[in-house]
């Protein structure tokens, strides 16, 4: 059995016996003497084959070794002042676990094109650049999750097979469900709002479907959607939260910085304190000053966000957006009823969180409900939960991919996601 990952293969463990596993990244000779560098998730480290020390079947064996071919070794590990990483594995055992043949993609010089790499998206994940990126996206969510179970949170699953549209749109996926029509989940909103009323406090993180026909470097079509709802919350209070959530996602992955580095990728925060919020009219004032053609009620595309980032730096929220462009369930601003108390959160110009104060009276929501169009009963199974005590309520919803992509500055959603799906993709 594997006893180290490479990143643990130190020179604390000269003289010790470890057994390493992984792939064949290069194998170089210089003199009698061969070296094959071996990779796995962690990273690489070098085994020596040298004559008069490794066994003479090692020594042919490793005559047949080929780029990605999988091996075990066995070992005794050496400090060395030449070895790149300052340690060296002399193998004393090694069997070959599985064949490679030539990749179709360039893992090693990075050449190949992103739809290539899409195409073969499995032999792309084996280059130390994805290595990197998902591993400290893992890093992220990880510290995510104990910042909202820190702060009293309950991890839940919804439902993903829904009857109706959750936000009263048209962008749904339909799915035969035995003798009925359903539809694929645009987002667990109504349900974690339901479970306020008894969780209090609630987070899911899963996948969630729009049938948007974008083609754009930030849609996709199934995305990772970090959810959270609090009863007795008001979006100052998630605003509050989520500086806490972003500190320590930017905290973790920052531990992988110089990793990241190293395969060309500089993380766009170093820490998160103080997030400034920037009210939607400003915001509006501040554009046109700069020469947008914007009007008051227009939503910021990209490019204004990025423009907004010069004024207010890498990360912040614009807060209290005109209520004809948030969802129904978007409670109205006190003192200005054109107005409501919502938010997103912008990063390196992309919006990475949006979320509000929902309303939490029947009547209320009814009303925006006939207002926009839809039929509250077609929505009664929820109504009716606010018939039996409600509390107030606010949340959340993070696209957990372009958080990955707008931290790590990457030019494509695409490559924070293992196995993209979006409106041309459904395969690998």
């Amino acid at each position: 059995m594997k006893t180290h990952f490479t990143s643990e293969v130190t020179p604390e463990l000269n003289g010790k016996e470890v057994v390493l596993a992984g792939w064949v990244w290069e194998v170089r000779q210089v003199g009698k003497v061969k070296f094959v560098v071996l990779r796995d998730r962690e990273g690489f480290v070098q085994i020596t084959f040298k004559p008069g020390r490794t066994p003479d079947e090692l020594l042919e064996a490793v005559k047949e070794l080929n780029k990605e071919d999988v091996i075990m070794v066995k070992g005794v590990v050496e400090a060395s002042r030449i070895a790149r990483a300052g340690v060296e594995v002399f193998p004393t055992e090694m069997r070959v676990l599985a064949k490679a043949k030539p990749l179709p993609v360039d893992i090693w010089q990075g050449t190949s094109d992103l739809p290539t790499r899409l195409k073969y998206r499995a032999v792309d994940l084996k280059s130390p650049r994805n290595l990197a990126i998902f591993s400290a996206a893992s890093d992220a969510l990880r510290a995510i999750r104990e910042a909202l179970y820190a702060h009293k949170f309950v991890e839940v699953f919804t439902p993903k097979i829904i009857a109706t549209s959750t936000e009263g749109g048209a962008e749904l996926f339909p799915v035969l469900y035995f003798e009925r029509v359903a539809y694929l989940a645009q987002s667990p909103q109504l349900y974690k709002e339901q479970l306020t009323a008894s969780l209090e406090r609630v987070f899911e993180i899963a996948p969630a479907y729009r049938a948007e026909k974008h083609n754009t470097d930030y849609h996709l079509n199934e995305f990772i959607s970090v959810d959270g709802e609090a009863a007795f919350f008001d979006y100052r209070d998630v605003m509050d939260l989520l500086e806490k959530i972003m500190g320590a996602a930017v905290s973790a992955v920052a531990r992988s910085a110089e990793r990241l580095e190293r395969w060309g990728i500089r993380l766009t925060l170093e820490k998160v304190e103080k997030i400034p919020r920037v009210d939607y009219d400003d915001a509006v004032d501040r554009l046109r000053a700069m020469g947008y053609d914007i009007n008051w009620g227009d939503d910021l595309n990209i490019e204004m966000q990025r423009a907004l980032t010069k004024e207010y730096g890498p990360i912040y929220f614009v807060v209290n957006f005109p209520a004809a462009l948030r969802p129904f369930y978007t409670k109205r601003l006190g003192d200005d009823p054109r107005k409501t108390e919502s938010y997103d959160l912008i990063l390196n110009g992309i919006e990475v969180v949006s979320g509000a104060t929902r309303i939490h009276v029947r009547e209320e929501l009814e009303r925006e409900m006939r207002g926009r169009g839809l039929d509250p009963a077609a929505f009664e199974s929820h109504l009716s939960v606010f018939d039996w005590g409600m509390p107030p309520h606010a949340g959340f919803g993070l696209g957990f991919n372009r958080l990955i992509t707008a931290l790590f500055g990457l030019g494509n959603v695409r490559e924070a996601t293992l196995y993209p799906r979006d409106r041309y993709r459904l395969e690998p």
